[in-house]
């Protein structure tokens, strides 16, 4: 009888299961790279409007921050494609995986930095409210939850420890007991 080793919740070796996360986690960056692209093209186009010429100081500050948050989130983002193309080939795509999923996370910080900026500009451009900071504050808090709050209360509330196939940012993969859930 053959002696089987630790179980990763799958029948896959290391590389079919790095091949899964790679189309998972290639899945997830188009999505976060189409809203990035399309606020990062939109940020463009402002500074050559009319109107920026007339804003205050402060506001032209938030716009260059938020189009250079916008930048770095369009690097990272995109980033996890230049990565498979220039390690493609290299017997290196468990690695490249970690790798591309950290950029992922970074790319996901930069682009809710990146939204609450232009929320910010928007919002005192367009109603020059006191009130505008807590509301871009409630945003934020809202795209938290969303982003980061429920995904790891779901994460925390269904499993006893990290999944093997989906490490949580700087983190390798879990070894995992026999029975799929860390139990021997």
């Amino acid at each position: 009888m053959k002696e089987e080793g630790p179980r990763r919740g799958r029948d896959e070796s290391e590389e079919e299961r790095a091949d899964r996360m790679w189309g998972e986690l290639i899945q997830e960056v188009r999505v976060a790279q189409t809203g990035v692209q399309i606020l990062f093209g939109f940020l463009l186009t402002v500074v050559f409007q009319p109107k920026y010429a007339t804003l205050p100081h402060a506001d032209q500050v938030i716009y260059i921050v938020t189009v250079v948050l916008g930048a770095c989130a369009t690097g990272a983002l995109i980033g996890p494609v230049s990565l498979h193309r220039l390690v493609s080939g290299r017997r290196i795509k468990p690695q490249t995986v970690r790798i591309a999923a950290r950029m992922t996370f970074v790319g996901l910080i930069l682009l809710l930095a990146t939204m609450a900026c232009a929320l910010l500009l928007i919002l005192r451009v367009a109603t020059r409210g006191g009130y505008v900071p807590y509301l871009v504050a409630a945003v934020v808090v809202w795209y938290l939850v969303c982003w980061y709050g429920l995904p790891l209360w779901a994460r925390h509330r269904h499993t006893s420890a990290a999944p093997a196939d989906h490490p949580g940012p700087g983190q390798a993969p879990a070894a995992r007991g026999t029975d799929g859930r860390g139990h021997g």
